[in-house]
């Protein structure tokens, strides 16, 4: 599918709601006061972010 002249496919898509979920879980930790595993958490997200990022 293209937006925007950017290709998505099932992979980018699925990537970037990874990230989604696990800025969830970031949102998740810090209510619970858990800092350091909101701080890991946020890092994966970031990860899996520019990972869908890069694979545009």
């Amino acid at each position: 599918m293209d937006i925007g002249g950017l290709h998505f496919t099932f992979g980018n898509v699925a990537i970037f709601a990874v990230a989604a979920f696990l800025l969830a879980g970031v949102y998740s930790f810090i209510k619970q006061g858990l800092k350091v595993a909101a701080l890991i958490v946020l890092f994966l997200a970031g990860l899996a972010f520019a990972g869908g990022v890069m694979w545009l």
